[in-house]
């Protein structure tokens, strides 16, 4: 099995600590655990599927007129320690443009509004893209495959601010291979992948 590149986190891993914090300790720190799940495999399949449609779909999804799309940008960050692959970046007009600027989009395999979870992993990819492109983001969209519908997400100074914080409590979790408490609703662990590890939950 792969192991963790211990040297920057994932996106997801900002997404996922939200969540539940055990789930990104588990990954890291206890690696050779955890399974892959249909759930992930669909989702990836859902998202490569979803570029297709992409390129034929207009940006007005996204309040644009015209853009210059990137598909599947890796993106990594030594200064933040981290690393991922973003679903979309539109630079507007152009990336080459003196005054170019930003939209990051994230795709979701889900109908359900965005919580505050998924708004953070879009505020990561907002921070990542300014550090690896040097050009502004100001406005991030989650579009909902199931739906075809695109939900804002603005990248607030209380959005970023909430990124960066928790990359330093991801990152001090992996250091000092902490426990971190468990989500305060339970409901969150009936269908997860290491309910077994929790046994001071369920």
């Amino acid at each position: 099995m792969m192991m963790p590149d211990l040297d920057t986190i994932e996106v997801s891993d900002i997404k996922q600590w939200r969540y539940c914090p055990r789930v990104v300790w588990y990954t890291y720190c206890l690696p050779s655990i955890r399974p892959k799940t249909d759930l992930m495999r669909q989702g990836a399949a859902s998202h490569r599927a979803e570029e297709d449609r992409e390129e034929r779909r207009s940006l007005r999804t996204y309040g644009l007129k015209s853009g210059e799309r990137f598909f599947h940008v890796y993106l990594r960050s030594e200064r933040l320690g981290v690393r991922g692959i973003l679903d979309l970046a539109i630079a507007i007009p152009n990336r080459s443009d003196p005054a170019a600027k930003v939209v990051v989009v994230d795709y979701k395999d889900s109908e359900q509004k965005a919580g505050p979870h998924f708004k953070l992993q879009v505020g990561a990819y907002a921070l990542l893209i300014e550090d690896a492109w040097g050009l502004p983001v100001e406005t991030g969209w989650i579009y909902h495959i199931p739906l075809r519908k695109a939900e804002k997400v603005p990248i607030s100074p209380q959005l970023r601010q909430n990124v960066l914080e928790t990359i330093a409590a991801v990152q001090k979790a992996i250091q000092t291979e902490a426990l971190p408490a468990p989500p305060t609703s339970r409901a969150m662990c009936v269908n997860c992948e290491f309910r077994r590890f929790c046994n001071d939950v369920v």
